[in-house]
């Protein structure tokens, strides 16, 4: 997986491409939480160009979300579309996470 992250203030945005697998989710995770630690409360991450997601992906994005929430923010998920965004439907979390 490749990611890249811009901040401007309290936003940050990032994208994602590629495949998610353990190894560099726990690496985006820890960047992310740096940021929102650091004051980030509205956060956007792009799928658009990711291809693969496995559970450790997934439980990143939910950590991001509940570490977002207890700071009174916003996480945005934005661009999923093939196998990773009918994961995103099979797993409900379409339901729990903003999707745009």
């Amino acid at each position: 997986m490749n990611h890249s992250i811009t901040v401007s203030g309290n936003h940050v945005q990032a994208f994602l491409t590629g495949k998610i697998y353990s190894q560099d989710a726990s690496i985006f995770r820890d960047e992310i939480l740096e940021h929102i630690d650091r004051g980030a409360t509205e956060i956007k991450i792009n799928l658009s160009n990711l291809n693969y997601i496995d559970s450790t992906g997934l439980g990143v994005l939910i950590t991001i979300h509940k570490r977002t929430k207890e700071k009174n923010g916003n996480v945005i998920i934005s661009g999923a579309q093939g196998m990773v965004e009918e994961l995103f439907k099979r797993t409900r979390l379409d339901r729990v996470l903003t999707m745009e």
